[in-house]
């Protein structure tokens, strides 16, 4: 079995969307998120392609982009080599459709890597499975010309196995020319999805020998669950699960993808960001239910990262910094927090992370007798309990916790900070 204990220590990785859509920068008929342009504005093939010739990244700087995750506290990042649109941000011998073809003129992957490796990141592939450029990948339901009969007709010959011999050939592209890659992220199969005619899965992908191509090539690698057979990890999109991911009853390696705004892609035009501290919550409540938190951004067309996108992610830097410790390597706890709070444990130390902020006291309910110290976690200071449900000699309040809780008493003002934590250090 993959060992997944580097990912699960992790926790917290930057995804990145680039590509030829952050030249439009929509969505496209108001429909979707912007990578899905061309298939929104139901883009022929040569129409798209004409962005090749516009694509030039002149401020593309991947040091400074791995200097702003390392900061915010991500240890993973994984970056679209290819996204649906077909267009490859490495120097494929495969394809002509490729950044070395663009006014960039260079391989954006290696640069990518180079600098992100060279930070200290563990180092991770999106390859799309789907790509709509291909001569041989079949029209259906998902592609841009879906609805054009004349195209459908002409184009009705192609053959699905020629493409996936281009897909595992570039797979074995990028597994054999960066070095050590950590993740490989496919996206994504859709066999029998409701609606949608002519759909791929496995049998379309050859996903069993590709899977064994990837894991001969890279025998530490990670793989998703989306090539319709079973992966080392789980990849919810765009949901913040209720409890522990499991399969059979037992929890399993899972990641959330998460944007920042709605859009993996650059959008021009949406400016509707989360705020930091649902960020910050957002990592709290994953790793809180076991999970890893991927964050996206897109990079503009030439190669600069967000203003809205750093400022957020300075801001979980500036919480990571103190808080660190509640998250990287943490994970679920069998106690019960008290509500609107969330709990993480590592080893010994459990974390109560408060998103908001009680008047005095917090109950926290079975801790009774488990807890030696507790203390907030962003400056040390110390938390005062006691181990009874007794406050102010009032021991029949009805406002108090079940018997067998610990009772904090908490500082008078509220930490300065996007989300207080207190550390319990418990008794062995």
């Amino acid at each position: 079995m993959t060992d997944t204990a580097w990912f699960t220590e992790a926790r917290f990785g930057l995804f990145v969307h680039w590509g030829l859509y952050a030249i439009p920068a929509r969505r496209g008929n108001n429909t979707g998120t912007s990578e899905w342009v061309q298939r929104h504005e139901h883009s022929h093939t040569d129409a798209y392609a004409r962005y090749l010739r516009y694509f030039d990244p002149d401020r593309y700087d991947p040091a400074a982009w791995a200097e702003e995750a390392w900061d915010a506290g991500m240890r993973y990042a994984v970056l679209t080599t290819k996204h649906h649109d077909g267009f490859c941000l490495w120097d494929s011998a495969l394809t002509d459709f490729k950044a070395t073809n663009t006014p960039a003129g260079r391989d954006l992957v290696r640069e990518f890597t180079d600098a992100f490796r060279s930070r200290g990141f563990r180092i991770g592939f999106y390859h799309s499975l789907i790509d709509w450029h291909h001569p041989e990948f079949p029209v259906d339901g998902k592609h841009p010309m879906d609805e054009n009969e004349e195209f459908k007709a002409a184009e009705s010959g192609r053959d699905i196995t020629k493409y996936a011999d281009y897909l595992h050939g570039q797979v074995r592209e990028l597994l054999t020319g960066y070095g050590r890659i950590d993740v490989m992220w496919f996206d994504y199969s859709y066999p029998d999805q409701p609606g949608v005619w002519g759909g791929k899965g496995a049998a379309d992908w050859r996903s069993e020998e590709l899977l064994a191509t990837v894991r001969e090539l890279q025998p530490s690698i990670l793989v998703n669950d989306r090539l319709d057979v079973p992966g080392d990890f789980i990849t919810p999109e765009q949901v913040q699960l209720a409890g522990q991911l499991k399969r059979d009853g037992r929890p399993v390696v899972w990641e959330a993808c998460q944007t920042m705004n709605g859009d993996w892609g650059y959008n021009r035009d949406n400016l509707a960001f989360k705020p930091a501290g649902q960020l910050v919550r957002m990592l709290i409540d994953t790793v809180a239910n076991g999970g890893n938190l991927l964050l996206n951004t897109g990079p503009t067309a030439r190669g600069t990262l967000e203003k809205a996108s750093v400022e957020r992610l300075r801001a979980v830097g500036e919480w990571m910094e103190l808080h660190e410790r509640s998250i990287r390597g943490a994970g679920p706890s069998t106690y019960r927090p008290p509500a609107d709070a969330r709990y993480t444990r590592r080893g010994d130390r459990l974390y109560l992370h408060l998103f908001s902020w009680p008047m005095r006291h917090i109950h926290l309910p079975g801790l009774a007798g488990a807890v030696e110290h507790a203390q907030m976690l962003q400056d040390g200071s110390e938390v005062l309990f006691q181990d009874t449900t007794t406050v102010d000699g009032h021991p029949d309040d009805p406002a108090l916790s079940d018997e067998g809780s610990l009772t904090l008493h908490l500082p008078e003002n509220r930490p300065e900070t996007a989300v207080p934590v207190v550390e319990l250090f418990l008794r062995a």
